[in-house]
């Protein structure tokens, strides 16, 4: 089975819940914390190939109400002819 490179990550902000996908070559813990805060205008987007100018961490981003963070990959799609 291949490997995706995509990933959904859920949250909620104010209690609002919220949910977009991502693209990353890799997503841990607390990566979905930072682009969640991106998503939710608190974080700059950082450009590609080039580190965000400051990352923001859980503790941070809960302070600013970004809460209940969860990702997951996104299923690869295989595609057969019969």
């Amino acid at each position: 089975m291949s490997q995706t490179d995509i990933f959904v990550i859920e949250y909620k902000h104010h209690g609002q819940p919220q949910s977009f996908v991502t693209r990353a070559k890799t997503m841990r813990n607390a990566n979905p914390w930072h682009w969640a805060s991106c998503d939710a205008g608190l974080a700059p987007i950082p450009k590609p190939g080039r580190p965000p100018l400051k990352v923001m961490s859980k503790p941070q981003a809960e302070r600013y109400g970004v809460t209940e963070v969860k990702w997951r990959e996104t299923a690869a799609l295989v595609w057969e002819e019969d």
